[in-house]
């Protein structure tokens, strides 16, 4: 999570190359080739021992006879010469290293890893940035710098692109150059040794040049950093994944139904939608999503008109869009009319537009004039079959002028797709689409494949700045007698939970279960079975039985306590037989639930080896695994989450009611995940649970088994979790100097309408003096981003306190934003205009001082205008220096050392 020193990298002013040579077909060769020819400016200086003049250049022995220190050192020699250059290239003051070499571990083998572990080292002691190893190098176009060894110079355009296999960087630069589509930066990581997918989003973020991330990813070495990195470029513009090894045949197989239904490229869905991410699933994707970026069509929704002169073609597309789950465009009165009006009557009255096969350009280009002006249309696609009667390259034309018109005049957008099918005449036109910045492809399935990105894109920008609603009140969960159960458990060396036990720790965070009474012999179980309604269930209960079905250990539909008891007694008897050395407890009765229009689901969190725990909802019942309807989401959740969960099963659909049964209460079951979480976040040593079936009703939810196990995890709560949860532990109570009392917390995404209300209560002065320019409204977008914010990455603490009549509001709020190395922090600090003249400012700025030093952060700053005397008067109360910034007359900079 820092993008120190990779300024070097990516725009040195020198770079050095190590293993330069002019023997043909070598790396060193082609790397210094690309580097002499690329058009970079700056100084580029070849290093070889043996050569003392290289493609008429002078040549150098090594770091030490280099004539400045290189920004950046490209280094592609034999490994084992590679540590000790690093040494001496850090000496000299040399921030940034690519490293092209293999031989560091890739194949397993103990001398490459030993040099891999040398390479990290040196590179952490001479606080030098390191891509690599075994990598292509880089590639930034713009300044002309070329430090890789693919074939071809990359052209310069607005797409960055970052791979871990070197061989799919070639791949792609072949592809898009081919069609003219240019990039910012072009990347080949390789190892990661230092330098990874959550740097290079951390840099790409913020980097003008740069309009959208595609990355091929293999693996990921930090979770959070990555989820962390990628949640905040994921705002900023769009980033695209295509991930190898969706399929791990050699996965482990599962102990629980949780675990057998999470598999680790499902966690890797949940964690890229979690982000924002777009995944891609295969080459073809990923390249037609270079396309689709590089144009960027405005698109608003999911609704689609196809406009073609082939009906085949338009039913094709309507398939895959119905697939892709967009919208077919339901075209208005008002639009069919006009294009009666502009159309010969064989047109098909509808969407898709077919003009069939004599179509002329003039009905291309009226038809698409109509179609991007009716408000149910979001996107055209605009599809061309090889006709002898009208021209190909007149259509295109056509369209292009079309489009170019309605650019002019400006209102709605509505972007417009192409799929000119064929080849000769069709490749003019997809080159002329090309140049007018009209995305095109060859076949319709793609193009409505490019349009569908583009929704997906948009719906995720939604979803990341969407207002979660209020949490229900009232959840307060018994953390403490959960973590008794848990370590009792851990106390006896036992890794998962007895069922009683399991239940208890359900019952600890509110979840309601079924009740359960524990029995030691049969006639025990008779005798419990008294006391509770029939039907009754009876089950063994053993630590060395985790799938009680599967020797018999569950009866069910029991009437009386004497069945109960006959039962008990030959369930004993057949566990001991299928299960040798079996530990029986004894059983478990409870009453049977039979709840009217109930439906089985199944909830649970498994561990992931690199996402940390994962939790599950889907279709519950002994069939779980063969349904296999499932959906993952990372803790922690909230309301909102859980729901974006749910509805991405199609047990949804039951749960929403049909024909005439109600609907089950999804807002409990919503809000069970959301404990689930909660229990998650809380205790560490919690690796799976599996509640498997929680029964969903219209009047609530009811846990009938739950599985858990527990392990020792040696981190903190939170430490496992790739999303930092709400620092809890941050909440405090303060008083003002008149005795009332407030609640001082952490922020949460909930919190937006508090927030815009608070906004509401300043005065135009008032915003101008805390935001610098005047604004009337706090925009949604401004106020998510605001809220919703990454504690990993920032801090915003609100204070809230009652208003006249009793409810608590928002009195005001600080925050914190630090770098990554944590060496400075931005604060910044906003009062309710109400709350002014009573301390709160003071009482909030202390705060986040407290907070600055207590995480390390060295420095703490804020800009503040000449004239907020008020502002200014509080800082240097607090100890603020504070000086004129020389850009920004009536502006003054006021910092503080914390101390850290």
């Amino acid at each position: 999570m820092t993008i120190r020193n990779l300024d070097a990298m990516f725009q040195p002013s020198s770079v050095a190359l190590f293993g330069a040579t002019e023997r043909a077909h070598t790396v060193g060769s082609v790397a210094a080739r690309n580097l002499l020819s690329g058009g970079f400016s700056g100084e580029v200086y070849l290093v070889n021992p043996r050569r003392q003049e290289l493609f008429g250049r002078p040549a150098f022995p090594d770091a030490r006879h280099l004539p400045a220190a290189p920004d950046l050192a490209v280094v592609a020699t034999p490994p084992e010469t590679v540590p000790e250059i690093l040494v001496e290239l850090g000496a000299l003051g040399t921030r940034a290293a690519v490293v092209i070499s293999a031989g560091f571990g890739e194949g397993g083998g103990p001398k490459g890893s030993e040099l891999q572990q040398m390479l990290g080292d040196v590179a952490r002691r001479q606080r030098m940035r390191l891509l690599g190893p075994n990598c292509f190098g880089i590639a930034v176009p713009r300044i002309g710098l070329n430090a890789s060894f693919v074939h071809i110079n990359p052209l310069p355009g607005r797409l960055a692109f970052v791979t871990q296999s070197g061989a799919m960087m070639a791949s792609v630069l072949d592809w898009a150059t081919h069609r003219r589509i240019g990039f910012s930066h072009f990347v080949s990581l390789g190892n990661m040794i230092d330098v990874d997918f959550g740097d290079m989003l951390d840099y790409l973020a913020v980097d003008v040049h740069t309009r959208a991330v595609l990355m091929y990813l293999e693996t990921v070495t930090h979770a959070r950093k990555f989820m962390s990195a990628a949640r905040a470029a994921a705002r900023i513009k769009p980033v695209i994944v295509v991930k190898a090894g969706r399929y791990a045949e050699g996965a482990k197989a599962a102990a629980s139904h949780t675990g057998a239904l999470a598999g680790n490229d499902a966690v890797c869905d949940a964690a890229f939608r979690r982000a924002g991410i777009l995944r891609v699933n295969d080459m073809e994707a990923l390249f037609d999503s270079v396309a689709t970026l590089a144009l960027r069509p405005p698109v608003r929704g999911d609704r689609l008109a196809i406009l073609t002169n082939g009906g085949g073609t338009g039913v094709m597309a309507v398939d895959t869009l119905i697939f892709k789950q967009g919208r077919l465009a339901a075209l208005s009165p008002e639009t069919v009319g006009k294009l009666n009006a502009v159309l010969p009557p064989t047109w098909s009255q509808g969407n898709p537009v077919d003009l069939i096969g004599d179509a002329s350009p003039a009905h291309y280009s009226r038809a698409l004039e109509i179609l991007m002006e009716d408000t149910a249309v979001d996107a055209a696609l605009v599809i061309h079959c090889p006709s002898a009667i009208a021209s190909s390259t007149e259509s295109a034309y056509a369209v292009a002028e079309a489009v170019r018109r309605k650019g002019k005049a400006g209102g709605r957008e509505c972007g417009v797709f192409t799929s000119w099918i064929g080849e000769g005449a069709a490749e003019g036109a997809r080159r002329l689409f090309l140049e007018d910045g009209i995305p095109s492809y060859e076949t319709p399935t793609k193009a409505v494949r490019g349009f569908m990105q583009m929704v997906r894109y948009r719906r995720s920008q939604e979803a990341l700045m969407e207002t979660p609603p209020s949490t229900p009140s009232g959840f307060e969960p018994d953390a403490e007698k959960a973590r008794s159960i848990v370590n009792k458990a851990m106390g006896e060396d036992r890794s998962w939970l007895m069922e009683t036990e399991a239940k208890a720790l359900l019952d600890a965070y509110r979840i309601p279960v079924v009740e359960t009474r524990f029995a030691g012999t049969p006639e025990e179980a008779a005798w419990n079975a008294s006391g509770l309604k029939p039907p009754f269930v009876l089950k063994v209960l053993s630590p060395d039985i985790l799938h009680k079905s599967d020797v018999g250990g569950v009866a069910i539909g029991l009437r009386n306590p004497d069945e109960v008891l006959d039962r008990a007694r030959s369930m004993l008897d057949r566990v001991q037989a299928s299960v040798p050395d079996v530990r029986v407890l004894g059983f478990t009765v409870q009453p049977m639930e039979q709840r009217l229009h109930a439906c089985e689901l199944i909830l649970g969190m498994v561990s992931d080896p690199l996402f940390g725990p994962v939790i599950l909802f889907g279709h519950g019942g002994t069939a779980v695994e063969i349904i296999g309807d499932k959906a993952l989401g990372l803790p922690p959740l909230n309301m909102k989450l859980a729901h974006d969960m749910m509805s991405g099963t199609r047990v949804i659909r039951l749960l929403r009611g049909y024909r005439d049964v109600p609907a089950c209460d999804i807002e409990a079951v919503a809000f069970t995940l959301v404990k689930i979480s909660q229990m998650v976040c809380d205790l560490d040593d919690v690796v799976e649970v599996d509640i498997n079936p929680l029964l969903a009703y219209p009047d609530g939810v009811v846990a009938l088994d739950a599985r858990v196990r527990v392990m020792r995890s040696g981190l903190p709560p939170e430490g496992r979790l790739a999303i930092r949860p709400y620092p809890k532990h941050l909440e405090s109570t303060v008083t003002l100097s008149d005795g009332r009392t407030f609640h001082l917390r952490p922020i949460r995404p909930e919190d937006e309408p508090g927030y815009q209300e608070l906004f509401r209560t300043l005065s135009a002065d008032q915003v101008r003096l805390r935001f610098h320019h005047a604004m009337k409204t706090l925009s949604h977008s401004m106020a998510a981003r605001l809220t919703q914010i990454d504690y990993d990455r920032e801090m915003a603490f609100i204070l809230c306190g009652p208003n006249a009549y009793g409810a608590s509001r928002l009195c005001g709020s600080v925050r914190v934003s630090a770098d990554a190395e944590k060496k400075k922090g931005e604060f910044a600090v906003l009062v309710r205009s109400d709350m002014a003249g009573q301390g709160v400012g003071s009482l909030l700025v202390q705060r986040i001082i407290n907070y600055s030093r207590d995480q390390g952060i060295g420095e703490i700053y804020g800009d503040v205008l000449a004239e907020n005397h008020i502002m200014l008067k509080l800082c240097r109360k607090l100890g603020f220096g504070r000086k004129q910034l020389p850009d920004e007359p009536g502006v003054y900079r006021v910092s503080l050392q914390t101390g850290a």
